[in-house]
């Protein structure tokens, strides 16, 4: 996991309702929430900078503080993105017992893709999964998982099961999950296409040819009859 755990300065608001919610995010400020560990619920505001900063460190635990008390250990259990600005609109922190197992999203890393025989022929790599669930103390969720690329053909998927936990890190989603797969070029499936059709055209030119020959050799055999 990350060497440091980023802290996230916020705000206690009250929950006025979305007009109000508007408005913090106008003023760039992003509303939020945090519950869990035993007391109530908190309704916050974070700066979307500042925000922006935490998450770009991949570390799944982060120090909440509010109007500057202590730290409180929390996760990100939701983040409420605008669907095309990509914008974030609200965030849900759960606070978390840092001698207590959690479950957290975490990054999965496809690397050496470029280095595979399949994408030096060609190929393209698709991953269908950027997240799995893990389950780890607090302090020992990894930033990402990462995945080898490096071998596969044209064809070859990646599975959660390929995945390597670090120790004291248990995966849980179903390992027959499909990670990734290198699958052949439009254009190179296209060429596959066009080879299939034209080796079926020359056997049906030949099965023509023979038809013709044989029909030749017919007419020969009968008109040699008709002058016996």
């Amino acid at each position: 996991m990350a060497t440091e755990t980023p802290v996230l300065e916020a705000t206690h608001r009250e929950a006025d309702g979305s007009r109000t919610a508007r408005r913090l995010r106008a003023e760039g400020l992003v509303p939020g929430v945090v519950y869990g560990g035993g007391s109530d619920p908190v309704s916050l505001t974070v700066n979307e900078r500042a925000l922006r900063g935490v998450l770009s460190v991949h570390s799944a635990l982060i120090d909440l503080h509010i109007d500057g008390d202590k730290s409180q250990p929390v996760l990100i259990r939701d983040q409420q993105r605008h669907p095309v600005t990509g914008r974030i609109m609200h965030i849900d922190l759960i606070r978390v017992d840092l001698t207590k197992k959690v479950q957290a999203s975490v990054p999965v890393e496809v690397v050496g893709a470029e280095l595979s025989p399949g994408v030096r022929f060609g190929g393209l790599l698709e991953q269908i999964i950027r997240e799995i669930t893990v389950e780890s103390l607090p302090t020992a969720i990894p930033d990402s998982l990462v995945i080898d690329a490096s071998q596969m053909e044209i064809g070859d998927s990646l599975h959660i099961s390929d995945l390597v936990a670090p120790e004291g890190t248990e995966i849980t989603d179903e390992g027959d999950i499909v990670i990734a797969t290198l699958a052949a070029s439009r254009m190179a499936q296209q060429v596959e296409r066009d080879e299939e059709e034209s080796e079926t055209e020359v056997v049906g030119e030949e099965g023509e040819a023979a038809e013709a020959a044989a029909s030749d050799d017919s007419s020969d055999g009968d008109s040699d009859g008709d002058g016996a």
